[in-house]
């Protein structure tokens, strides 16, 4: 068994096995070693720590997990041995002194590269990301604002804000796509010494001391260091608080949809009120939990990068949760997408076919009688009479049946020429195929009394549970014989309002009053000089009202009203009225 040791390597914590620990301490002390001599040598050192750190930490899965041997190996491997160079100042030399180059890889990353700034280091560090010149970056990003209305300024504040600072040496290599070793990371540092070595003493030999002295004093900053504080201070302010907006949005909406899931797994077991509904309109019997676990990954695999964002945001070095994890959540969404849109389609198929049932029967009134029409609820499905409504809900019978209850009826009185009032009653539904539609109209239950001269026609409809929900609806036609007088209580008029193309003679407004039946329409026999009566025949076109007479047969049509006379035919127009007569032709 071996012992594991803590390490606090550039300010982060691992677990390390012993031996590992053993071999990476005699590699660093090598490396310290190399660097005696050498100019910068604690800043060196400490930019190969943070690199070794960094090296450590995109390969350790979580914080219990244990740094062992193998992967001290493959950090040497990256970094290269402090043996293969020469880490003199000879190393800068036109031919370097080495006996063989380490292997690394190496990959360019996004950092603001402030050592080359104008205001905030962004056009200088895509240039470095783009392999492009900065002064090009620059020159385009001006034109896009320009462009662009002052929109690109405010995606460079967002670059500004959200792009980190490349501080580290180990930072601005990666910046440049140059592998992060020994090597690069010693040369990088001695050439910064270089360049303020020079600048420092050029300046000297040309400054005047005391003037820039006082120029030293009377400013430390320059406008933009300044200005660019500001702006940071109140953008990083800006930043947090949009962090905090998003976790609070991201992790509410995640609860909200584990807590719907667990509720709809046990939604069976404890009866959820309104749960019923949704059973009874899921036609293609899709497992609920299904639907809500794709739902929960659709819905909720992008509110969880949305709540990743806010911690980004708000935690400076918070750890990314690998390629791994990011490439299979984005395939679970996937396949979520793709098995939500088929199930949808399933579903719609459902309604994709519809069936029809038809019963006929005479109800042996004749046209000497005088019949009388209502509707009838059920007190124990619902409390609200008399309202026509496509919507549905489920009821308990009196054998305590679980049922679909709805009141899509539709009522239509038409005449006939026969001697006998018949009904007609039709029961329609949807489904996946012709045979399961026609299946499901024949399960519906409807039904009407008869009572004397009393017609007595339920409001609603019923049909099994199990049947499901396949828009189930009754049309009851009432042919009624010419002469026929009928009542029309006023429960019924939300069931008989219907257009022109059901050719019902059965108007609005004309409850509660008796009606005779003449060809295609009625009389009203006890209606007041008020009351408005409309006779209109389909079959001919003759329509006749308080408005006047409308005839339309065909390419002819023709008005008569107070105003005058209205007539067109195969383009001629003829208008007779207070002013004259007046023929028109489209051909003129």
């Amino acid at each position: 068994m071996n012992k594991t040791v803590n390490i606090n390597l550039a300010g982060i914590f691992f677990h390390i096995d012993e031996d590992a620990y053993l071999k990476l301490q005699r590699y660093l002390e090598a490396i310290k070693r190399s660097f005696t001599d050498s100019q910068g040598r604690s800043e060196i050192i400490a930019d190969i720590e943070a690199r070794i750190a960094e090296l450590f930490g995109e390969r350790v899965q979580n914080e219990k997990q244990v740094i062992s041997v193998n992967l001290v190996d493959e950090v040497i491997a990256i970094m290269g041995q402090p043996e293969d160079y020469l880490v003199d100042d000879e190393i800068f030399e036109d031919e370097p002194k080495h006996k063989s180059t380490p292997r690394s890889t190496s990959s360019k990353k996004l950092f603001r590269d402030t050592d080359n700034s104008y205001v905030g280091g962004v056009a200088s560090g895509l240039g470095h990301y783009l392999g492009i010149e900065a002064v090009w970056v620059r020159l385009i990003w001006i034109l896009l604002a320009l462009g662009s209305g002052g929109t690109f300024i405010l995606i460079y504040i967002l670059f500004w804000v959200l792009v980190p600072e490349a501080v580290t040496t180990a930072e601005k290599l990666t910046m440049t796509g140059e592998p992060v070793n020994i090597s690069n990371i010693e040369k990088k540092i001695k050439d910064g010494f270089d360049t303020v070595s020079q600048t420092v003493s050029d300046t000297v030999k040309h400054m005047d001391l005391p003037k820039q002295g006082n120029k030293i004093k009377s400013s430390s900053k320059s406008f933009f260091d300044t200005i660019g504080d500001i702006i940071m201070f109140f953008l990083t302010v800006f930043a947090k608080f949009i962090g905090v907006i998003l976790i609070i949005v991201g992790a509410a909406t995640l609860i909200s949809l584990i807590i719907a899931l667990f509720t709809v797994g046990v939604a069976d077991v404890i009866h959820i009120p309104g749960f019923d509904l949704v059973d009874a309109a899921n036609a293609a019997n899709t497992p609920v939990w299904l639907v809500s676990l794709l739902t929960l990954f659709i819905v909720g695999i992008p509110f969880f990068f949305v709540f990743y964002l806010g911690l980004k945001i708000l935690v400076n070095n918070l750890k990314s949760i690998g390629n791994i994890a990011k490439f299979s959540l984005l395939g679970i969404w996937l396949v979520s997408i793709i098995g939500m849109f088929i199930i949808g389609i399933k579903q719609a198929s459902e309604h994709a076919f519809d069936a029809s049932v038809t019963s006929n029967e005479q109800l042996y009134i004749t046209s000497a009688d005088t019949l009388k029409i209502g509707m009838k609820g059920n007190s124990a499905y619902s409390k609200y009479f008399g309202r026509h409504s496509s919507f549905f809900k489920t009821v308990y019978d009196e054998n305590d049946n679980k049922v679909i209850y709805r009141t899509d009826i539709r009522l239509i009185v038409r005449s006939t020429k026969d001697s006998v009032a018949s009904i007609s009653i039709e029961k329609s539904a949807h489904a996946s195929d012709y045979q399961k539609a026609k299946v499901r109209a024949q399960n519906i239950n409807y039904n009407y009394a008869l009572s004397g001269n009393y017609l007595e026609l339920d409001s609603y409809l019923t049909t099994p549970f199990e049947n499901k929900f396949g828009e189930q609806e009754v049309e009851v036609i009432l042919y009624l014989p010419e002469g026929m007088v009928f009542y029309a209580e006023d429960n019924t008029y939300t069931f008989h309002r219907n257009s022109s193309y059901y050719r019902d003679i059965l108007d609005n407004g004309m409850e509660e009053h008796y009606l005779q039946v003449i060809d295609n329409d009625v009389i009203c026999l006890d209606c007041d000089d008020n009351f408005k009566v409309r006779v209109k025949d389909h079959n001919s076109g003759l329509e006749i009202d308080e408005d006047g007479i409308r005839f339309k047969k065909d390419s002819l049509k023709l008005e008569l009203n107070a105003k005058g006379l209205k007539a067109k035919d195969d383009g001629v127009k003829v208008n007779i009225d207070s002013n004259g007569i007046e023929i028109t032709s489209d051909d003129n």
